[in-house]
C-alpha cells in the first residue's frame, strides 16, 4: 500500500476528510519550498500538491501561471523540484508528495538522463504520485505500470465534461485518488458551484474506486467544507499561492500555515459519514 493510498485509508477510519494544499515548487523563492512543505504538513495537509513550473501550461489561471514563470526564472526546474522533496525528506517530511505538471518537463528529463530515469529518481527522491495533466489514461497504461511497480501512485483528472467511458478508462489505471476539476475553465476561477459539485462525486464513486479530490474554485473555509461534505479531499491551490506571495518575506510560513489550519478546522468540523465510501 502506498503512503498515498494508507493516509486515505488512515483518515476514513477516523471519519475524516483529506486536506490537499498545491504549492508551486520553487516560488517565491526556491529555498523556501522545504520549509513550506513542512509548514503545510504542521498545520494539517494530509497530502502536498508540488507544482512542477512549465512555460507552457494549459490548465492554469494567471496566478499559478505566474508562479511558475517566477519559479522557472529563478532557476527551478525538474531536477531542482527533486532536491526539494529530498530535502524535505531528509528533515523529518513524512506527508505524501505529489508532482504535478505536465509531460514535457518529463520527457525532457528522461532524454537528457536515460530512459525511465524521472520514475527512478522521482522515487528515490520521496515522490508518492504523480498527475501529468496532458496524460490522457489511454495513451499512459505503460507509464502508469512503470510508476505503479516503484511503489508510486499515477492520478487523473476528471472534469464535468467527462463521459462515463472517460471515467471507466481513469478507474482502469488511476490509484492513491482522483481529481475532479469543479468547474469548466482553468485554476483560480471564482465561478465554482457548488451544488454542482455534490450532484457529480457520486457519479464519478460509481466508476471510480478510489478516493474523490475536489479542487479548482476552492477559496475558504466554507466552500471547502461544503465540497468536503461529499469529497474525500479538498484541493486548494491559487488562494494559498496568493496569500504566500502577498505576505511579508518573513511571515510567508506563518501565512500559509494559519489558512491551513482554517481549512482544516472546517474539514474537521464535517459530521462523519461511516458509511461513505473513500
Amino acid at each position: 500500500m502506498s503512503r498515498i493510498q494508507s493516509t486515505f485509508e488512515h483518515l476514513k477510519q477516523q471519519g475524516r476528510k483529506a486536506l490537499i494544499p498545491y504549492v508551486m515548487a520553487g516560488f517565491p523563492e526556491a529555498g523556501i519550498t522545504p520549509a513550506l512543505m513542512h509548514a503545510l504538513a504542521d498545520a494539517g495537509a494530509d497530502v502536498i500538491e508540488l507544482g512542477v513550473p512549465f512555460s507552457d501550461p494549459n490548465a492554469d489561471g494567471p496566478v499559478i501561471q505566474r508562479a511558475g514563470e517566477l519559479a522557472l526564472a529563478g532557476g527551478t526546474g525538474l531536477a531542482q523540484v527533486l532536491e526539494m522533496v529530498k530535502t524535505f525528506r531528509q528533515q523529518g517530511g513524512k506527508t505524501p508528495v505529489v508532482l504535478m505538471g505536465y509531460a514535457n518537463p518529463v520527457e525532457r528529463y528522461d532524454q537528457r538522463r536515460g530512459a525511465g530515469a524521472f520514475i527512478r529518481d522521482a522515487a528515490a527522491a520521496g515522490v508518492d504520485g504523480l498527475l501529468i495533466v496532458d496524460y490522457p489514461p489511454e495513451e499512459c497504461a505503460d507509464f502508469a505500470a512503470a510508476l505503479k511497480s516503484t511503489g508510486l501512485d499515477l492520478i487523473f483528472l476528471l472534469a464535468p465534461t467527462s463521459t462515463d467511458e472517460r471515467m471507466a478508462q481513469v478507474a482502469r489505471l488511476a490509484s492513491g485518488y482522483v481529481y475532479y476539476v469543479s468547474l469548466k475553465g482553468v485554476t483560480g476561477a471564482a465561478s465554482l458551484d457548488v451544488a454542482q459539485v455534490q450532484a457529480a462525486v457520486p457519479r464519478i464513486r460509481r466508476h471510480v474506486h478510489v478516493p474523490v479530490g475536489v479542487g479548482f474554485g476552492i477559496r475558504d473555509a466554507e466552500t471547502a467544507r461544503a465540497i468536503g461534505s461529499v469529497a474525500d479531499a479538498v484541493v486548494i491551490g491559487s488562494r494559498l499561492i496568493q496569500l504566500v506571495e502577498s505576505a511579508a518575506p518573513d511571515n510567508r510560513l506563518q501565512a500559509a500555515a494559519g489558512f491551513m489550519r482554517e481549512i482544516r478546522a472546517a474539514l474537521d468540523g464535517i459530521e462523519p459519514q461511516p458509511t461513505q465510501r473513500a
